[in-house]
Formats: structure tokens, sequence, C-alpha cells
């Protein structure tokens, strides 16, 4: 009987060690693996971000300078076209016949113009020999003086019939593309009427607006950078060229920004991101993850742009292996990174993912950075 106590003792000895030892692997098998971001590099500048739309910094309305009926249009919005290339045309019969009657009409006042300069010399003779009075040769000169200025008349006359003649031809005054079209072949057009429009392809502008606080940081040649949308590795060197000192709504003060580099796959109307560079009021800043903050990424709205906002991090406390909730502040946003100015040091490590899951003094595992 004694024997049956012992190996019964025994055995609940063994089981409980058993159970004993299961627990402890399931609290090591508890611990959270934690990933974090090591602290190691600071920045002075925090980055802000406008969309807006890629549009030409200057379109030309070209028309014509005389009235008439356009020829065939063969022209296509979009299309790339060079200096001196023909946009439009127009029928040249009625110009041609101005011009012809201009002609006609010069040498008509040419000729009355020579019989009155003669009328008028013969008066002045008779005068002499008291053949007519001195009435008719006022009205000699004056017919003389008539005919002359209607001469000058008929010969300008005909300079603007042969200019109108050369206008009938509409050009291209530079290299560029098409941006409208506002005619169609045959139709009949009158002097200054729109026929299209153009624009550089090598120049173009972003226009957009900003609050007070970020305007009053700008100045006219500050640099700037802008990203396609559509093909975000295409980043394009650009400057303020114009500041708006009126808002156009309430607090929204208007900027355009000209683009000083280009690329052949650029277009009017593309989708764009533009980004200015700020410097740090504080100084510098720490980056961190947008994941790392409690809040998931939400920081309190300050009210001013440049002050600092608060925001709450983990960050990992490798003497106890737990994770330490600490108040920062963020003094602004660069790349993907959140700019902590106060709140953290060189070599400390803050969680980057699974924040939400985080609490307080909770025991984790480092992962290692590679992970």
């Amino acid at each position: 009987m004694q024997k049956i106590f012992i190996i019964m003792a025994l055995a609940l000895s063994l089981a409980a060690c058993k159970d004993d030892e299961e627990s402890a692997n399931n609290k090591e098998s508890a611990i959270r693996g934690l990933k974090t971001v090591l602290i190691q590099e600071s920045e002075r500048s925090t980055i802000r971000r406008f969309p807006s739309v890629l549009q030409p910094a200057s379109v030309s309305a070209l028309s014509f300078e005389v009235a008439g009926k356009l020829r065939e249009v063969d022209l296509k919005v979009g299309q790339q076209i060079k200096r001196g290339d023909i946009i439009a045309e127009i029928e040249t019969t009625s110009l041609e016949l101005s011009v012809e009657n201009s002609e006609a009409a010069v040498t008509l006042a040419r000729a009355t113009s020579e019989n009155a300069a003669d009328n008028l010399e013969r008066q002045e003779k008779l005068l002499v020999n008291g053949s007519v009075t001195k009435v008719s040769v006022d009205n000699a000169r004056t017919d003389a003086i008539t005919a002359n200025a209607q001469l000058v008349q008929a010969e300008k006359n005909l300079e603007t019939a042969k200019e109108n003649l050369t206008k009938a031809v509409l050009k291209a005054p530079f290299d560029g593309i098409i941006n409208t079209l506002d005619v169609d072949s045959f139709s009949t057009i009158n002097a200054g009427s729109p026929i299209a429009t153009i624009y550089a392809a090598d120049t173009f502008e972003v226009s957009f607006s900003v609050n007070y606080d970020t305007v009053s940081q700008l100045t006219v040649g500050k640099r700037a950078k802008v990203r396609l949308a559509d093909n975000p590795s295409i980043v394009l060197d650009a400057v303020v060229s114009e500041l708006g000192s009126r808002a156009d709504t309430v607090s929204s003060f208007p900027i355009v920004v000209t683009v000083v580099e280009t690329d052949p796959s650029i277009k009017a109307g593309m989708a764009v991101e533009v980004s200015f560079e700020f410097k740090i009021p504080t100084g510098s800043g720490f980056p961190v993850p947008l994941s790392a903050s409690i809040k998931e990424g939400q920081i309190e709205r300050q009210e001013k742009v440049n002050d600092p906002s608060p925001m709450g991090i983990f960050v990992y406390d490798p003497e106890t292996s737990t994770v330490k909730e600490r108040q920062v502040m963020v003094a602004g946003v660069r790349e993907n990174s959140l700019l902590v100015v106060e709140g953290l040091s060189v070599g400390e490590r803050v969680a980057s993912a699974g924040v939400s899951f985080l609490r307080d003094g909770l025991k984790v595992k480092l992962l290692p950075d590679s992970e």
C-alpha cells in the first residue's frame, strides 16, 4: 500500500511539472513580436504637397485680320505644329478683285490729278496775260489739291488691298500644339473671329490655392517640384512665378508655379502634385513612419501650420523588453514620415507596426530589422 501512495505521488509531481512547463511555453509564445524603426538620423525640413493640373504657360488665340470664306481646315486638337506652318487659308478671289479695283482707282485718280495740275498751270499763265480772273486760278488750284489728295487716298487703298491679300494665310507664330479649333472648313468668318488656339509645348505652369500660413512662407522664385500623377517617376523642377496677395475665397490665396524643366511625355491637362520644402521651425526632427502614431497617423490640428502638434507613440524599452507609451511633438511631414521634433533621442526604437494592438507596459519580443 505504501508503494502505491509513493507511485501516485511521483505521478502527480511529474504531471505538475509538465503543466508548469506547458504554462511557461504558452506564456512565452503569447509574447507579441514587435517591429520597430531605429532613430538614427534627423531631417531639417518638411515637405508639403498640393494637387493640381498641368496647364500651358501661355495660350495664343489665332485669327484672321480680314473677313472671307475659309478653305478646308486640316487640323486636329493636340496636333503638333512648327513655326510657319499653315493653320488656315481664306479664298482669295474677293481679295484679288479688291486689288484690281484699287489699281483701277489709282489709274483714274492719277489721270485726274495730272489734268488738274495742267489746268492750274494754264490758268496761272492766263492770269499773267489778264485773260482770266484770280478766282479762276484759285478754283483750279483747289481742283488740283483735291485731285492729288484723291490720288494719295487711292494709292493707300491699293496698299491696303495688297496687304489684305497677304493676310489670306494664317501661319503658326511659334512651335506648339493645337489647343482648340473653333471653326469648320468652308465657313465664312469675320475679321478677328477665333480660328484656333495654340500653346508652346515646352512651357507649362500649375496654379492652385494655399492658406495664409503657407503663402506667408512663399516668395517669387522659390523652388518647387512637380510630380506627374500618372507617372510618379517623372519629377520636374519648378519655381513660384506668381503669388496672390488677395484671397480668391475665404483664406485661400492663388499661387502659380512655372515648370522650368520639360519632358516629352508631359501634356496639358495632366494631374500633378506640387511639393515645397520648408525648414522645420525647431531646427530638425526625427522621421518616423505614419503607422507609428497611436491614432493611426492623425495628429491634433494647431492654430498655425508651423506649430508642433502632440502625438502618441510606443517606444521600446530594451531593459524590460516592454513598450512604453510616450507623447511626442510632430512638426510636419517629409516623404511618408512624420517629423518628431520633441520626445525622441538617437538610438531609441519606435514601434512601427501593429500599434493598435499594443498597450503601455506590454511585454514584447523585438523583431530583427530585416523582418
